[in-house]
């Protein structure tokens, strides 16, 4: 008589790896998150829900699109935000929903609610995902950008605020993406519509290397392969879509050590915009070269003291406006900036606090293209203080 074949092993739930979203600071990843278990597999459910104060020296006179002034102090939320996402399986899926601040360097800083109406909505992120086998997958949707080494949202960040090269990337786009991932190599291809534009006619990438358990080395950078004229189109579309940067070129290189207390991250930017010619927004050439220095150091497993130095410079004649067909990525034409972060952070299971004091250096400016409320100004500081806490 044939003995009975053992029946098949349980099924295990809850149990894929969570990498989404990435965390880069000393503000870490939940690594227990809320899983539910439903017919189409388990969905992970997590998300941040944080707030700052800030106060700031000559605030810029540039209101956004939808009337606001840049403040010279707010209290605000920096994210209000859940997502969910099936992460194992052929197939997968993530969505990110909720109020974000993108506090930067440099930049007028509006608030939680103007961002979200203005730049990507209530759901920045949301994409399908194909994984084809261990190495090769396919996803398609709104995506975060390849290019660059600080991420989006303040969470997931060493410092409270962005630097000043991070301002000349991209944030969000739609797109398709190949995805390779074998031992310590990884890389991504993408065809996407570049800073949000809806026409896909942007190609980035970005690929990176694990020396080994501590050392990392990357590259990523984009480029448009046909013009786009954002001019054309509302302004508020415009606050999204910068028509000089959607028809520009960025590289970037970085290396990142991690080991122990430790995290060390340097990278180095390159970017040029094309000459375009257009009856209704002539832009003329113009690049950037850049680097940062981004540092943490854990003290306790509750204490840890973060910094950014960076430097950034335009090509031009400083001061020299050639008509309307001038492009400033930065405070004009031949202008430079150097910027120094400091953000002490506590951190108690889920939940943290850090202050931050910034300040930014512009040289050669162009007035009207620098800080203040007549754009004359050279200098801008910020002290700033995040709390809540992530799930």
């Amino acid at each position: 008589m044939l003995a009975a074949s053992p029946p098949p092993p349980a099924q295990e739930h809850c149990k894929a790896a969570i990498s989404t979203p990435t965390f880069g600071g000393l503000i870490k990843a939940n690594p227990n998150p809320a899983c539910i278990i439903t017919g189409i597999g388990d969905i992970y459910v997590g998300g941040a829900i944080t707030g700052f104060a800030y106060t700031q020296t000559n605030a810029f006179g540039i209101p956004s699109p939808g009337g606001e002034q840049d403040r010279f102090g707010r209290v605000d939320f920096t994210n209000l935000q859940g997502w969910f996402q099936k992460a194992d399986g052929p197939l997968q899926f993530y969505v990110h929903t909720g109020l974000y601040s993108f506090p930067a360097l440099g930049l007028p800083l509006y608030s939680a609610f103007e961002q979200t109406d203005l730049l990507f909505g209530p759901v920045p992120v949301a994409f399908g995902k194909w994984q084809i086998n261990d190495e090769w997958s396919i996803q398609a949707g709104r995506m975060v950008t390849n290019i660059g080494s600080e991420l989006l949202f303040s969470y997931q960040n060493l410092n409270i605020s962005r630097g000043l090269v991070f301002n000349q990337e991209n944030f969000i786009n739609h797109g398709v993406q190949v995805n390779y991932a074998s031992g310590p190599f990884a890389a991504s291809l993408a065809v996407t519509d570049g800073l949000y534009s809806g026409e896909l006619n942007w190609v980035t990438g970005f690929a990176t290397y694990k020396l080994d358990d501590s050392n990392t080395i990357g590259i990523n950078g984009g480029t448009h392969f046909s013009d786009f004229d954002a001019s054309t189109r509302s302004l508020r579309f415009q606050f999204a879509t910068i028509n000089s940067l959607q028809n520009s070129s960025i590289i970037s290189v970085n290396y990142t050590y991690a080991n122990g207390p430790w995290i060390i991250s340097p990278y180095f930017q390159y970017t040029t915009v094309a000459q375009k010619d257009n009856y209704f927004s002539p832009i003329a050439g113009a690049e950037t070269w850049g680097g940062a220095l981004l540092a943490g150091y854990a003290f306790t497993d509750n204490f840890g003291l973060a910094g950014r130095l960076e430097y950034i410079a335009q090509s031009g004649t400083p001061g020299i406006l050639s008509g309307s067909g001038s492009t400033s990525l930065l405070y004009g034409p031949g202008s430079s900036a150097f910027s120094f972060t400091i953000t002490p952070t506590l951190t108690w299971d889920r939940y943290f606090v850090r202050g931050e004091f910034a300040t930014v250096q512009a040289y050669d400016v162009t007035p009207g293209f620098g800080f203040g409320r007549d754009g004359t100004k050279r200098s801008q500081e910020r002290y700033l203080v995040e709390t809540g806490f992530t799930f």
